[in-house]
């Protein structure tokens, strides 16, 4: 490279680096000045646009957006210069994209120099605040290196400080403003809960309120009836004797409540519009004052209003008027029920039999008519038809007679071919006991008998009579016990003493295991032959009677219904389950093959014709008579 070049070069380093700093120093000063100042978004958001594109070199066109919505829906809230709706498009789709990702980003950037000439690209740059996105700016400005692009991006991410600087400043300014009007509206609803009663409560809140708001005068009205009524003023020594001010605080308190909105007198610039005769022939009897009147909603009801007055010249400004509606807004529940609870019983008696009324008679309440009407015809159903009264009860099948193979003696289970739930003929064999003993045993005897049967024999032949004698008493005992181990091993097995099926006994898990003499091994209930048997509660037993006649539902055969016929009832009651209950026997009219012993279910006894409105109380009289008389001195 030659000197000249080199000098070129270097002059134009030179001028490249003075020119941004040329164009900084020569920024306009007021519009810094008016960035700090602003005092709303969009202004915060022109100034800042304008600012940044004054930074940058060739923004042929930019666009600040703001999110409106949960969803991210962008709309523009600045612009440099203006854009055509193909360019709006173009900035719009890459300042959308900017948020989804969540950085800078640029669009239709070319890499090689000489397609950069004349070729515009789009950079854009979210703004987020505590995580969530607040907004982005978009520019359209002249391509360039990668580099130059990354100095674009830089000076909008620190151009994105100052945006979360004056948005943090203006959280905290507003979020001062909410903590002031929550602490002013704490120290109220203490004030006013410390207070007993109505009256006390509206002193003492209208005396508080005029040294917190700075108002000369504060005054209550209650407006529950009909027109409102001052029911607390402050500074009351001073005006308590001019009625002409009380009908006028009246009268413009009942102007606000016709409105259901706050009216301002002398009427500011942002006021909307508001009528305000009352509060203008109030104004002048207090020497041209400064009125403002806030009515007191309950369920979007006017329950009063609380009006404040300051002199003429002191004016209400914007963050006055939204404390003192905040405080009213906090109050006026409070109030309205200490003077609803202020009433003697009769009026509050009354008043609930009128609202009511009102409510059943009224228009509306479409649903406690049709309630009413329903609940009249239900109990009128009730009282005038009749129904088979019946007693419910749990009930259980059962065998009308039920055998028990016990184990004949001392042993051991050998085998088992049955087991419950099985149905089996008379003289199956259901089990065996081990027999190994018992014929070892039988062996003995016999042996010992044809022992004592050669003794005996020797001694005829000896001529000894008293031995002889002898030995036949043994051979007789020996004898004995052989019948008797006979009798044993035909015990062994246990079979069935009739047709029938097995309603307990399972000795699958007992084989080899010991059973005792009288301990019961199965229990065997016949298949043609059952009996229902009731539980029937103790309050209800009474109405039971032989003959009666029911029905029975089984849980095995819910699509059958089993009539029955009443027996007997035992005299001896039973308790489990926390009731106590009588059982009854019963007899089924009909047989059925499927039943079972130890279904159960819940049968239903009919006893009488009753009215209706009888068997469904019944129950609940029969305990309320049994609780007065328990309680009853």
């Amino acid at each position: 490279m030659s000197v000249s070049d080199s000098g070129a070069g270097s002059a134009s380093t030179a001028a490249a680096t003075a020119e941004p700093e040329q164009r900084i120093a020569y920024l306009d000063k007021a519009l810094w000045n008016r960035l700090a100042s602003a005092g709303s978004p969009q202004e915060m958001a022109e100034f800042w646009l304008k600012l940044q594109c004054s930074m940058i070199d060739d923004v042929a066109h930019a666009v600040l957006y703001r999110c409106s919505d949960e969803r991210g829906t962008l709309l523009p809230a600045a612009f440099w210069f203006g854009a055509s709706e193909q360019r709006s498009n173009a900035l719009l789709k890459t300042a959308q994209r900017a948020i989804t990702e969540g950085k800078g980003v640029v669009s239709g950037h070319r890499t090689d120099a000489a397609g950069r000439a004349g070729h515009y690209c789009c950079s854009a740059y979210p703004f987020i605040l505590d995580g969530k996105s607040w907004g982005a700016v978009a520019l359209e400005v002249a391509d360039r290196s990668e580099e130059q692009l990354r100095a674009v991006m830089r000076q909008l991410q620190w151009g994105a400080a100052w945006i979360e600087v004056k948005l943090r400043q203006q959280q905290a300014s507003a979020g001062d403003q909410r903590r002031a009007q929550s602490i002013v509206a704490l120290d109220l609803i203490g004030l006013l809960l410390d207070e007993q009663g109505y009256a006390a409560s509206a002193q003492a809140l209208v005396t508080e309120l005029a040294v917190r708001v700075e108002c000369d005068l504060v005054a209550l009205g209650a407006a529950a009836e009909g027109p409102n009524r001052v029911t607390a003023l402050s500074h009351s020594a001073e005006f308590g004797k001019q009625m002409n001010l009380s009908r006028a605080l009246a009268a413009a308190m009942d102007e606000a409540c016709d409105q259901k909105a706050a009216v301002l007198v002398p009427v500011g610039d942002t006021q909307d519009y508001r009528i305000t005769l009352a509060h203008e022939t109030l104004s002048r009897l207090l020497d041209d004052a400064v009125i403002l009147t806030i009515p007191l909603l309950q369920r979007d009801r006017p329950v009063g209003a609380l009006l404040f007055q300051r002199a003429h010249g002191r004016a209400f400004d914007q963050a006055g008027i939204d404390l003192c509606d905040a405080l009213a807004a906090v109050a006026g529940p409070i109030l309205e029920q200490k003077r609803r609870d202020d009433r003697h019983l009769l009026a509050k008696t009354g008043d609930s039999l009128r609202t009511q009324l009102q409510r059943l008679l009224g228009p509306d309440f479409i649903g406690r008519k049709i309630a009413l009407i329903t609940i009249a015809l239900v109990v009128a159903t009730f009282a005038l038809l009749e129904d088979r009264y019946r007693i419910s009860a749990p009930a259980r099948i059962e065998g009308r007679v039920q055998r028990a193979l016990v184990a004949p003696f001392d042993g051991y289970i050998a085998t088992q071919t049955a087991r419950a739930g099985d149905q089996v003929k008379k003289g199956e064999v259901l089990a065996t006991l081990d027999s190994r003993d018992l014929r070892l045993e039988h062996t003995r005897w016999i042996t010992t008998r044809a022992q004592r049967i050669a003794e005996y024999d020797q001694r005829i032949a000896e001529h000894d009579r008293a031995g002889a004698n002898i030995a036949k008493a043994q051979i007789e005992q020996a004898g004995a016990h052989v019948a008797l181990l006979d009798e044993q091993l035909k015990r062994t097995e246990l079979v069935a003493a009739f047709d029938g099926i097995i309603v307990s006994g399972d000795l699958s898990q007992s084989i080899g295991a010991a059973v005792n003499r009288g301990d019961e091994l199965f229990r065997i209930a016949p298949l043609d032959s059952y009996r229902v048997m009731l539980e029937v509660d103790e309050a209800q037993v009474l109405d039971i009677e032989p003959g009666q006649q029911g029905q029975l539902k089984v849980a095995a055969l819910l699509d059958q219904t089993l009539p029955y016929t009443i027996k007997l009832t035992t005299p001896i009651s039973e308790a489990r389950d926390g009731r106590n209950f009588f059982r009854v026997e019963a007899e089924l009219d009909s047989a059925n093959g499927q039943l079972r012993p130890g279904m159960a279910g819940v049968a239903k006894t009919e006893i009488e014709s009753r009215l209706l409105i009888r068997i469904w109380s019944q129950d609940l009289l029969d305990w309320i008579r049994l609780k007065l008389w328990a309680w009853w001195p």
